[in-house]
């Protein structure tokens, strides 16, 4: 799984899922960039990776913006979207909308922007790598927004995956996962690993790491396209 002389752009690349892809990405020998809407996230991202590693501060709802970061990056190899804010979960009664147009603004059409930006930038043989979840096939109530979400990312990586082959497009379905996106008081966060992690075969939640695997797994098999990859330690069966 060697990424030697190969250049990475992880685009929510400083916490969670995306920091543990970068860091996976570069203890492989390729060159990193990250990109995070958080100066701070960027600086304490670069000094926890090897000199060489690059990163840049980008709102990626900003179109304009994306496109000069693409065309200032130049060639690359890979692009990984894991870029967003915490899921939105509330009862459709008490849904905003305004909250919920929000938050397609950057996980979905951030990243039609994105990969737009970075086609032309992209080598023939180089992978775009989303990122989806269980709550598009396995909806819970509240999860509206969330769930048809994660139904259009699936979607577009197939469909991506035809209209630009021969890159290669795949997405990640990870199920619950021990991250920043579970903006929940401790206590209840805790409460809740441990309910999902009792439902699974597995007995245990997900750690970022476990998922970064599998977007290194489509960084490097050259005959994946089109895929979409689910890690929900078998909750699937429960």
């Amino acid at each position: 799984m060697s990424l030697a002389g190969q250049h990475v752009v992880v685009l929510g690349g400083t916490s969670g899922i995306g920091f543990a892809v970068a860091a996976s990405a570069a203890e492989r020998g390729a060159k990193v960039t990250v990109v995070s809407s958080s100066r701070a996230n960027i600086d304490r991202t670069l000094a926890e990776l090897p000199s060489g590693s690059t990163g840049y501060v980008v709102d990626l709802t900003d179109g304009d913006r994306v496109r000069a970061l693409f065309e200032e990056i130049g060639a690359l190899d890979h692009l990984v979207y894991t870029a967003g804010e915490a899921l939105l979960l509330s009862p459709l009664a008490d849904l905003d909308l305004a909250e919920a147009r929000k938050f397609f603004e950057l996980r979905y059409f951030g990243v039609l922007a994105a990969v737009q930006a970075a086609v032309p930038q992209l080598r023939p043989d180089g992978s775009i790598t989303l990122t989806t979840g269980t709550a598009g096939p396995r909806p819970v109530p509240g999860s509206t927004v969330t769930s048809s979400l994660c139904g259009a990312v699936e979607t577009l990586s197939r469909a991506l995956a035809v209209e630009l082959a021969p890159i290669r497009v795949n997405a990640v379905m990870p199920g619950v996962v021990r991250s920043p996106l579970w903006a929940f008081p401790e206590d209840v966060r805790e409460q809740f690993y441990a309910d999902t992690a009792a439902g699974t075969p597995l007995r245990r939640i997900a750690e970022v790491e476990d998922i970064a695997q599998a977007f290194l797994f489509f960084l490097t098999q050259p005959h994946a396209t089109g895929t979409v990859l689910t890690l929900d330690g078998g909750a699937v069966l429960a």
